[in-house]
């Protein structure tokens, strides 16, 4: 009777043991979910990251274009193609050469 108590004993710290085990690796909030929410706020930031270089970029354009003329003209020879009076326009063409023969 003595080892069988012991054997009950031993056996439910055993099922308590693999019940903790279980909730700890495959629950609902274990740690598996928790690597793969960690890896997901991991890409999120990056992407956030991203995007407020990108952001940071327009906010430096959009005060350049407010305060300064350089940017503006800069826009408008590059975007519109304009030219300022008495300047000679010289447009070099990147397409490769190519000779054909009949």
């Amino acid at each position: 009777m003595k080892y069988f108590s012991q054997f009950i004993l031993l056996a439910l710290a055993v099922a308590v043991l693999l019940g903790l085990q279980y909730q700890y690796w495959l629950g609902e909030n274990g740690h598996f979910e928790h690597s793969k929410l960690t890896a997901q706020i991991e890409e999120q930031q990056r992407l956030n990251d991203n995007q407020v270089a990108a952001n940071n970029l327009l906010r430096t354009d959009v005060q350049d274009l407010k305060t300064g003329l350089e940017a503006v003209e800069e826009h408008a020879r590059l975007d519109l193609g304009l030219i300022k009076p008495n300047e000679t326009f010289v447009q070099v063409s990147t397409a490769p050469t190519t000779h054909s023969s009949y």
